[in-house]
């Protein structure tokens, strides 16, 4: 088995198609399985560095005719990929934590929201379990937040009781879906609960390309209902 920064099938298979990095393929089996990204959609890509999602969400939306549009936000400063992307692409430099909604909203088509939001943020980790899924689901929450508030989210309380993201506008249209990256632990399990009355659909997966040792799996929202 491939460990960390080992190059295996995926790495190699990222430099031959001209992806940025191996986590596109991520994504393009949550693609294929869950057909997330339709035609000329609008994707939200929180965490986009450093742009395999962007190359894939520009993918899905089809020739550049059926219009669509991905906005990437990272709190570093991320370079639209030359392969794989075009004029649909754009990114934004922002802290996804304290980023202001109306921010986001605006570069959305015609200001009216993304159809899809997609989470591959992950914290930084400090090798204690309990804490690092904690920081997964402060991460989570706020992309939840951001889709179904005009504000964004708060950090979970000590407590441990995640708050519940009203159900405003925000920034996921009805109907929208969402992908968002979490490391596996109680907190993370509460937050699928969380989803199970917003969509019609809620799944983990767990793609291939998730390295042996990684604790990740991701959340899959399909079919915003409130």
């Amino acid at each position: 088995m491939s460990g960390a920064g080992v190059p295996d099938f995926f790495f190699r298979e990222a430099k031959r198609l001209n992806f940025v990095a191996r986590s596109a393929f991520k994504l393009l089996e949550i693609q294929k399985k869950y057909g997330i990204i339709t035609r000329g959609a609008a994707v939200l890509d929180l965490g986009c560095a450093p742009g395999a999602w962007l190359q894939v969400a520009c993918q899905s939306l089809g020739p550049l005719a059926k219009g669509g549009a991905v906005v990437g936000v990272d709190i570093k400063k991320v370079k639209v990929p030359s392969h794989h992307c075009d004029e649909r692409v754009q990114t934004l430099s922002a802290d996804v934590l304290k980023v202001d909604p109306r921010d986001l909203a605006k570069r959305s088509p015609g200001g009216l929201g993304f159809s899809v939001i997609l989470s591959d943020m992950c914290p930084s980790v400090s090798g204690i379990s309990s804490r690092d899924a904690a920081l997964s689901v402060e991460l989570g929450m706020c992309t939840l937040n951001l889709a179904f508030s005009d504000n964004p989210g708060e950090p979970p309380p000590e407590n441990n009781i995640l708050p519940v993201p009203t159900s405003k506008e925000g920034l996921l249209i009805p109907g929208g879906s969402v992908v968002i990256k979490l490391l596996e632990g109680e907190d993370s399990r509460e937050l699928l609960q969380l989803c199970k009355s917003r969509f019609k659909t809620t799944t983990w997966f767990r793609p291939k390309a998730t390295r042996p040792t990684s604790r990740e799996i991701y959340l899959i929202g399909k079919g915003r209902t409130l």
